[in-house]
């Protein structure tokens, strides 16, 4: 019996804090959370975040990441990103396709 839009997430912190003004401090943050009728969940997160002036969104972010203990996104150990080497190298080795007359 999940319900759906709540938890933990970073989208959810995101969702409750649209249109908040930065600077803003933690209380700031709670209050308007509170105001856009945030889950309780939601507020506990808050809640759990660093007592601090957050400057943006980007800020409250990289905050909810620690307090979670996990990494930044795209800050794992590994890019990703697949060699993008194609079996050969095009256009090299046949430079005399075009006769000239």
């Amino acid at each position: 019996m999940a319900t759906r839009g709540t938890g933990h997430s970073p989208a959810n912190v995101t969702k409750h804090l649209k249109g908040i003004d930065f600077p803003a401090e933690k209380q700031d943050l709670l209050k308007h959370a509170q105001h856009m009728k945030a889950e309780k969940v939601v507020l506990d997160e808050i809640q759990k975040m660093e007592d601090r002036e957050y400057g943006n969104m980007a800020d409250v972010m990289k905050s909810f990441g620690k307090e979670r203990g996990g990494e930044e996104p795209g800050q794992s150990g590994k890019s990703g990103r697949a060699k993008q080497q194609t079996g050969g190298q095009a256009g090299q080795g046949k430079s005399h396709s075009r006769a000239h007359h």
